[in-house]
């Protein structure tokens, strides 16, 4: 008799009082109640009871067409400069060195330059027009101006927070509040995954040389207040891409399955017992751990693919590179993984701006316009979103803490670009002032961003809810937000 054959026989299912008048309590009136009030409620019990199922998402059906089935986020971790990237301002550049108008500034929030004179920085890179579209991209990015014209550049978002754990924080879950889902979950959560063998969230972390790399905390992944089964699982550039996925020497795959099914088969019998939900995710989690351990080696294995991709992207395999993440992040997109993140590291430039950034640029640069072409020439731009963005942008005032100049922390208006499936491309929205201070021209919020990524995805943001501390909480929270139709096509 194997070991799980063992354990079924060594223990009978109980019941706590608690859970046999919990579930006696559930009359078919309690119920009904509940599915016309939420609906969503019953598809999420049934599913959360499911382990070691695929997830099929709350959202059934759409609340309208989607127009893509995947999200790639390229997080710029630190902040870069919408001033040296997407957003040329000539003024500034005649005000270099002079005072910064105090029309502008006064009564404003700053982060480090709170209280300092406060002296215009002009942009520290060149600008040329690129493509069809003619955009005004920094020269420090001729690989992204190759591909302008299949992009859309927003130069008038806006956030909340003004540094950067919290300012993380907003741009991953709408909230400044730690603990809220981060948006990989909602959409987990929300429609499930393609992906029969890997999570439906993953995450990807690099960093090259820089000034001072901050850490990205994992909460920025978190499931938060939903079922830990939607929270992100990060992949390793080198070494194991997760960690224990190689079984220690001696043991065999089919032993460790035997143990797997042992004790999913000790959780079904406590979750029989105890009424968690927390029980089934881990049942869950556990088989996917299992299939994980041969999916991932052969995913993780950039070697198999074409020199030609290898090159047009500048990676070596198993570097660790934002390159290869890029690259990795396309295979993820072909096996059906839901949400896909990858943060890149140092953009944080309060000083060394002019010596930094073209180190950061060389990092990225080639690696973005290669994602964009290889999704196109496969026929899967159409039917995914790539997003680009930091957590915000820097100010026109110039900071020096030693060295040459920088800029510092801020939100009132900084660049991202999109691309993909219902994106309008090759167009420039919004704008800032002639400083590139505050947006003024067609504002987009942090939430105004979710909701138009949820409306891509067929889903109504206001319909998109779950149940936490007696509130209808949402990715895209309580305030005023609004679908961005100007970018879409």
């Amino acid at each position: 008799m194997n070991l799980a054959g063992e354990l079924r026989q060594l223990s009978r299912q109980q019941q706590t009082r608690r859970v046999f008048l919990g579930r006696a309590g559930r009359s078919l009136g309690s119920v009904a109640l509940a599915s016309l009030l939420n609906p969503g409620l019953l598809q999420a019990a049934k599913a959360v009871r499911s382990a070691g199922k695929a997830w099929p998402g709350v959202i059934q059906p759409l609340h309208h067409p989607a127009k893509v089935k995947r999200v790639i986020w390229l997080s710029m971790a630190g902040g870069p400069s919408h001033l040296e990237t997407f957003d040329f301002k000539p003024k500034l550049a005649q005000m270099d060195g002079k005072t910064m108008p105090d029309s502008l500034t006064t009564g404003q929030q700053l982060a480090q330059l709170q209280g300092q004179q406060l002296v215009c920085l002009g942009p520290q890179t060149g600008f040329k027009r690129f493509g069809n579209c003619g955009a005004e991209i920094t020269d420090l990015f001729p690989h992204v101006g190759s591909v302008a014209d299949e992009l859309c550049i927003i130069r008038s978002m806006t956030t909340d927070a003004i540094n950067h754990d919290p300012a993380h924080t907003f741009m991953n879950t709408g909230s400044q509040i730690v603990g809220r889902p981060s948006m990989g979950s909602w959409l987990t959560y929300g429609l499930g995954s393609d992906a029969a063998d890997l999570p439906g969230f993953l995450v990807l972390v690099s960093q090259g040389g820089g000034r001072s790399p901050q850490p990205i905390a994992s909460r920025q992944w978190s499931s938060g207040f939903l079922p830990s089964r939607f929270q992100g699982v990060q992949l390793r550039g080198k070494g194991d891409p997760v960690l224990y996925l190689t079984n220690p020497p001696g043991v065999t795959r089919l032993q460790e399955g035997d143990v797997v099914q042992a004790v999913n088969s000790l959780n079904q019998r406590h979750d029989a017992t105890v009424d968690d939900p927390e029980i089934a995710t881990r049942i869950a989690q556990y088989e996917m751990a299992f299939q994980m351990q041969v999916s991932v080696p052969g995913l993780m294995d950039t070697a198999a693919e074409p020199t030609s991709i290898q090159e047009s992207y500048g990676c070596t395999p198993g570097d660790g590179s934002f390159a290869s993440n890029c690259l990795l992040a396309r295979r993820l997109a072909e096996r059906g993984v839901r949400f896909i993140q990858l943060y890149h590291r140092d953009w944080d430039h309060h000083n060394g701006l002019r010596e930094y950034f073209p180190e950061k640029a060389r990092e990225t640069d080639r690696a973005c316009a290669a994602l964009v072409n290889d999704l196109r020439e496969r026929g899967m731009l159409d039917e995914t979103l790539v997003v680009w963005a930091g957590e915000f942008g820097r100010t026109p005032m110039a900071q020096t803490n030693k060295g040459s100049p920088g800029r510092d922390h801020h939100n009132k208006g900084f660049s991202i670009w999109l691309t993909g499936g219902g994106i309008k491309r090759g167009i420039s929205y919004g704008a800032t002032d002639d400083f590139g201070y505050a947006a003024v021209e067609n504002v987009v919020s942090v939430h105004d961003l979710h909701a138009t990524m949820l409306h891509l995805l067929g889903i109504d943001h206001t319909r998109f809810t779950h149940k936490f501390q007696g509130l209808d909480a949402r990715l895209t929270g309580v305030e005023k937000s609004q679908v961005v139709q100007g970018i879409l096509s």
